[in-house]
Order: C-alpha cells, then structure tokens, then sequence
C-alpha cells in the first residue's frame, strides 16, 4: 500500500473539510470535485516562480527564504511582547512553555527544552522562572531517578487562560492576510522544514564542525 499517498488524501480531506465549514458547504461530492478544480487552478498560479530584492542581481531563493524566516520570527515576537504587556510573563517564552505543557501534558526538562528549540542553559533559566513563579512544579520521574518531571500547576493554568485571549489575537495576526487554503499549504511546507531540521538539532554539533560536513550529511542525503 502507497501510505504516502494515503496520508496525502487525508491530508486534503481535511483541507476540505475546513473549506465546508468555513464555508457552510454541503460537504458532498460535487462540492469536492468543483473545489479541487479551484485548488488545482490556484496551485497553477503558486508555481510561477515570484520576484524578490535582489533577484536580477543575483540574490538566490535560499537566501530570500532564509531572510524572510528571519523576518518573520522579528513580527511574531513584536506582536507577543504587545500580548504579554502588562502581564506577569517576562517573555514569549514564559506563555509557549506552560502552553507546550498544557497541551502534551507532564514531561522532562529537556524533553520541554528540545521541544522549543532552545539550548539548555537558557531553557533551564525559563523552567526555573516558571518554578519560581509557581506556574509549573517538578518531581522525579518515575523511570529515570536523574530527571526532573516538569508540569503546569493550577495557577500556571489560571495565569494562562487569563492572557490567551491576547495571545490568541498575536497568533491570528502573525498568519495575516492568508486564507484557509493557503494556512494549510504553509502549514505542509513548514512542517517539511520542521522535519528536516529537527534531527540536526538534535544532534550534538560543535562549532568546528564546517557547515559544508552538515550539508553533506543532510542537505544530499537522499
């Protein structure tokens, strides 16, 4: 069986599933088949390739890609200090770790860290100014005397849920002006980026290690 293709068709279900409800469609057949002619005409249109800064003089996509993510990252955190003015919360940081835990529930220290891409000097730092807050509370874990179980205590959830209106109104501007259909393709490039990076991260890497080894042992792997 093409498991591939099989999670791609769920995949566009879904997709369309949110058309019909953002929509008030009927949901049915027809209303499937005349939407994938509309994504189809669209996608047509995605493809021709775009202009950027720089392009004519030599600029590459990667480069642009790169600034853009870099760009992107400056927006998102503009827009959580605004939600997080006048709060308790010290940084973005503060709000994304008890979210991480509310959501996925108990977990260790570095399991917190790695899920927020962060180095462990400075995700000990936030985890030990949540402790002290008295947002989250750590034991021991039960398979690893070594590690520290971290979870959201009652006051971090009610501290949370008194800011997530302000930070759900960041969020929602951070996507801007894209529609439905075009949330969900960001969504699939961007996690195919997440996918790629992940394990790097996750492998140690000293900074003698030249950027070309890393690109051999990745970038042209397949």
């Amino acid at each position: 069986m093409n498991y591939k293709l099989t999670h791609e068709v769920i995949s566009l279900l879904e997709d369309f599933e949110h058309y019909t409800v953002k929509n008030q469609g009927k949901g049915d057949i027809k209303e499937f088949k005349n939407w994938m002619t509309g994504a189809v005409s669209a996608q047509g249109q995605q493809r021709q390739e775009p202009d950027w800064e720089g392009k004519h003089e030599g600029r590459s996509a990667e480069s642009i890609i790169s600034t853009m993510i870099v760009h992107l990252h400056r927006y998102a955190k503009m827009y959580s200090k605004l939600a997080i003015a006048g709060s308790p919360f010290s940084t973005q940081e503060d709000f994304i770790y008890l979210i991480n835990l509310k959501t996925l529930g108990a977990m260790t220290k570095m399991e917190l860290i790695r899920r927020n891409i962060q180095d462990k000097p400075t995700g000990i730092q936030i985890i030990g100014r949540l402790i002290k807050n008295g947002w989250v509370a750590q034991s021991v874990s039960g398979t690893d005397k070594r590690s520290k179980v971290i979870s959201i205590t009652p006051l971090g959830l009610e501290e949370l849920d008194k800011h997530m209106h302000k930070i759900r109104q960041a969020t929602t501007i951070v996507s801007g002006n894209l529609d439905q259909s075009e949330k969900m393709e960001l969504i699939r490039l961007l996690k195919k980026l997440e996918d790629f990076h992940q394990p790097i991260f996750n492998t140690p890497i000293t900074a003698a290690e030249p950027l070309a080894e890393i690109s051999r042992k990745y970038l042209y792997q397949n």
